[in-house]
């Protein structure tokens, strides 16, 4: 991976470990919550789109909306799954599991569906970054009857799959389609805000209530969320996904030493060790 697509994911990583610890403090926010963010994530883009249409050369094809329209859905799904684990679990499960699954079936289905070939460098590195994550969750999954703990590792599953899926389409389409990534994921945010404001606007008090109590949630993750995916998008024009994906989760890196650091939690030594096999992954990923 050059030294250009390594940056923007790492700086995406940071961003994106940022967010989450924001979205964890939303207690019960659901799908009033994830329409919030996405909304407010439409409105910070927007500007841009227009500047962009503007100012470029692009001229939008049909399956431009076509592919904004999938990952719009991908992108909800996961939205939903993922705030509803934070809702039943606990942070430490939910998201290493999660960015440890998104990652491994990423990394799978790109070798066999995209036919790319990251070479033994890279895969290694692929799979030290797993490994690595798959250790700092290790101790959460061997304590199943935890509360938080079963719920916290099955939808940290289910989102996983679902990282997986929109990385592989959002791949697909700012490669082999060719849309540009500030156009596709500005058309994607406002599709998302659309598509759950019927469910949402139906009942408007708890809108109301998750803006008294968590506005600055709404708009450090409608800010930091885009932010931080662009970013990714961005690198996956200059680098293969199945090397982008694994170098994101140095985000569980950050998470670990949090936990550790600042929250005081359990397990440093195999969140430590989990965090080394991670840089080791990212070295290795720098490389290929």
């Amino acid at each position: 991976m050059n030294g250009q697509a390594l940056t923007l994911v790492l700086v995406a990583a940071v961003l994106h470990a940022a967010w989450n610890f924001a979205a964890k403090r939303v207690r019960h926010g659901g799908a009033t919550f994830v329409w919030a963010y996405y909304s407010a994530a439409a409105v910070f883009l927007l500007p841009a789109l227009v500047i962009t249409l503007l100012v470029t050369d692009a001229r939008p094809h049909w399956n431009w909306l076509l592919a904004a329209v999938i990952t719009a859905v991908l992108h909800i799904g996961y939205g939903l799954v993922l705030q509803r684990g934070y809702d039943v679990g606990d942070l430490s499960v939910v998201y290493p599991v999660a960015r440890g699954t998104g990652p491994l079936l990423s990394v799978l289905l790109a070798v066999v569906l995209l036919h790319e070939r990251p070479g033994p460098i890279g895969l290694a590195g692929a799979a030290l970054i797993v490994t690595g994550v798959l250790t700092i969750s290790g101790g959460g999954m061997r304590r199943p009857r935890q509360p938080g703990v079963r719920a916290g590792v099955t939808y940290g599953v289910a989102t996983g799959a679902l990282i997986a899926a929109y990385t592989l389409w959002d791949a697909y389409s700012v490669t082999t389609l060719a849309v540009p990534p500030i156009i596709y994921f500005a058309t994607g945010s406002l599709l998302q805000s659309a598509f759950l404001a019927p469910k949402v606007l139906r009942d408007r008090e708890p809108l109301r209530l998750l803006w008294k109590e968590n506005k600055r949630e709404v708009l450090i993750v409608g800010l930091l969320s885009p932010i931080a995916y662009l970013l990714v998008l961005f690198a996956m024009r200059l680098a293969p996904v199945s090397l982008v994906a694994p170098a994101r989760e140095v985000s569980i890196v950050l998470s670990g030493l949090a936990a550790w650091l600042v929250l005081g939690e359990a397990g440093a030594r195999r969140r430590l060790l989990g965090s080394a096999v991670v840089l080791a992954g990212i070295v290795a990923i720098a490389f290929a």
